[in-house]
């Protein structure tokens, strides 16, 4: 009967050293973002902006770059939206990848889902002003300041 119970003592210990060990997994977060983001091209389109974002109660200002393939015409665009899967306010940072926009004219809407190699999501929505047949979100990079 001993040997048993110093068996079952000595299961009882492993396993919960081997819990003791176990990392608890960090939760993702979402937070707010803001972004201005101006194109201009032909064919070859060149952007930029600024933006912030507002995480855990603290914002952070954003720089935007980018270029999109297929643009016409200049185009400057308002974004709000959501960032979520943040771990960290740094997973922002990153380039992001979207199906491309369809047509959208003077006041058109905007709607893009983005996602960055971290696994950050930016849903975004927003009004259009000037003209461009492919406001071409992909491949844009966003840094902190």
């Amino acid at each position: 009967m001993l040997i048993r119970l110093i068996k079952f003592v000595a299961i009882v210990v492993a396993a919960a050293s081997m819990l003791g060990g176990t990392s608890i997994p960090s939760h993702a977060h979402s937070g707010t973002v803001h972004l201005r983001v101006v194109k201009a091209g032909f064919i070859v389109g060149v952007g930029g902006g600024s933006g912030t974002l507002t995480y855990h109660g603290r914002t952070y200002r954003l720089s935007i770059g980018g270029i999109g393939l297929g643009s016409f015409g200049v185009a400057s665009v308002r974004l709000v939206g959501t960032a979520s899967n943040l771990r960290t306010a740094s997973d922002i940072v990153g380039t992001y990848g979207a199906v491309g926009a369809g047509a959208t004219f003077v006041g058109g809407a905007q709607v893009a889902t983005l996602q960055n190699e971290k696994g950050v999501v930016l849903t975004v929505h927003g009004v259009q002003l000037g003209f461009q047949v492919s406001l071409g979100l992909a491949g844009m990079t966003i840094a902190l300041h």
